[in-house]
């Protein structure tokens, strides 16, 4: 479940840099490594506050959401890396020109849901 995380979280935070990163009216160009650093960045910043909040609702009412183990949130933190890792690499090569049949499909399909986003203003 977090390794999938890890990849959902680093797809939306990808989508959401190039797709700004790609608009006319936002005059910034932002370079292949930067963006796949946000990517990674946003997805780990998530899993973070994730275990923090598994942390407190063990502690504050008792629940055990982290199976009462250090080892438990580590591991779910290092699959959640990974997962951030592998969609920021298919998101740099995607910027810097290459292609990506899962990034295409998804931001094709993120486009096509949100069209009012992205109407240009007369």
């Amino acid at each position: 479940m977090h390794t999938s995380s890890g990849f959902l979280f680093g797809i939306l935070g990808f989508l959401f840099i190039y797709i700004l990163n790609e608009e006319r009216k936002v005059n910034v160009k932002l370079i292949p490594s930067f963006v796949a650093l946000f990517a990674f960045a946003f997805s780990v910043t998530i899993s973070v506050l994730w275990e923090i909040y598994e942390f407190l609702m063990d502690s504050i009412f008792g629940f055990f959401m982290q199976r009462g183990s250090l080892g438990d949130t580590m591991w779910d933190l290092i699959v959640d890396v990974v997962g951030a890792l592998i969609i920021a690499v298919i998101g740099y090569f995607y910027v810097k020109g290459g292609s990506s049949a899962i990034l295409d499909r998804m931001i094709r399909k993120f486009l096509k849901r949100n069209k009012k986003l992205f109407q240009r203003q007369k």
